[in-house]
């Protein structure tokens, strides 16, 4: 018998966010991010519901022949660009472009005598992970227009370390430092990730490179995507296997933190961290008994959790058990695992069975 989580794709919420990303683009165009399996949902369905944006960003390589594969032309952008000058040639055969961030992509770009490859110029404007201090943008910028295996168009791109809070002045400064950087140099300019679409109109710029949003998802702090007119795009659900009764005193299930304030019904659900249900998850997380709320109670196990059945006195086994959903926001779960949203979707593993709804 097969496991009983499901996760179901919604593919109409994929293109509702999409649209809307749009509307707020105005003239820019939107790159989607769909690395790491499309957060978690299935590349080739991702970008088969999201084939009208302008790009996708990948994190590999090997993404990009995925795609290719499936038969998307759109330009794809490898976000960390070559690992090896041995990538510059199956780049340039999948038409892939390629983020250059360090001196040692540099030199492979130096050497190579290939085609001309589009490139994207990262700037690190005070994030410090990956890219070219800001000193240095003009100089590597002219690097590349002297590379003969270098595309004439760059993008100037950036990253941004705190774009999920509104009120930090961190953004505005990395704003400030990349325009000053960039200042009188030619291309297209590439700065929002999805929360500077939400909450920075001044880093529009000509590309939005937007992940989480795509996907209905946010990461500002005690927000959901629906507050912000996204959908939700993955539904995770299960089913009570069990019913059973505890009296007032007993505990419940590994190292025996939960115990029983009164004689109740508790619903043993069929999921886990095994199928990637965060195991972090603490009693009270929220979840739907046959679209009622509970909550779960005691430790999340590799395959199964428990659940306090008090407010759905009518539960019976069989019924569906919804994890996160349209009704039930994955940033809420999130809340109560110590993590992000991102994380949960990026998580499910093999065993969870992966449906798509049309809408």
């Amino acid at each position: 018998m097969s496991r009983l989580a499901t996760a179901t794709i919604h593919l109409d919420a994929l293109r509702h966010n999409l649209a809307r990303i749009r509307d707020m683009a105005g003239e820019a165009k939107v790159m989607a991010v769909v690395k790491a399996d499309g957060y978690g949902h299935g590349l080739e369905r991702v970008a088969r519901a999201l084939a009208g944006a302008d790009a996708f960003g990948v994190a590999a390589i090997a993404d990009g022949l995925r795609l290719r594969a499936a038969g998307h032309d759109q330009r794809i952008v490898v976000l960390s660009g070559p690992d090896s000058a041995a990538d510059l040639a199956e780049m340039r055969r999948l038409k892939l472009e390629a983020v250059i961030h360090h001196d040692s992509q540099l030199d492979w770009l130096k050497a190579d005598a290939g085609e001309p490859l589009r490139v994207w110029l990262k700037v690190d404007s005070g994030m410090h992970r990956l890219g070219f201090p800001v000193e240095r943008v003009a100089e590597v910028r002219a690097q590349l227009a002297a590379m003969p295996a270098v595309h004439d168009e760059v993008v100037f791109m950036t990253h941004f370390a705190a774009s999920d809070e509104f009120d930090n002045a961190l953004t505005a400064q990395q704003i400030a430092a990349f325009r000053q950087a960039t200042d009188g140099l030619p291309g297209p300019r590439a700065l929002s990730n999805s929360a500077a679409v939400l909450g920075w109109p001044a880093a529009r710029g000509d590309w939005l490179r937007v992940g989480g949003l795509m996907y209905g998802l946010s990461v500002v702090a005690g927000q959901t995507g629906a507050d912000f007119g996204f959908r939700p795009a993955m539904s995770l659900a299960t089913r009570l296997i069990a019913i059973n009764r505890l009296k007032a005193g007993q505990r419940l299930g590994y190292a025996a933190t939960w115990q029983a304030p009164e004689d109740m019904p508790v619903g043993v659900a069929a999921i886990g961290y095994g199928d990637g249900y965060p195991r972090s998850a603490v009693s009270g997380t929220p979840v739907l008994v046959h679209g009622h709320r509970a909550e779960i109670i005691g430790r999340v196990s590799m395959d199964l959790v428990t659940i306090d059945l008090r407010e759905v006195p009518q539960a019976a086994v069989g019924d569906a058990v919804t994890l996160w959903g349209p009704q039930l926001p994955v940033e809420h779960i999130a809340d109560q695992a110590g993590t992000i949203s991102y994380e949960l979707t990026c998580g499910m593993t093999r065993r969870v069975l992966f449906v798509e709804d049309d809408g």
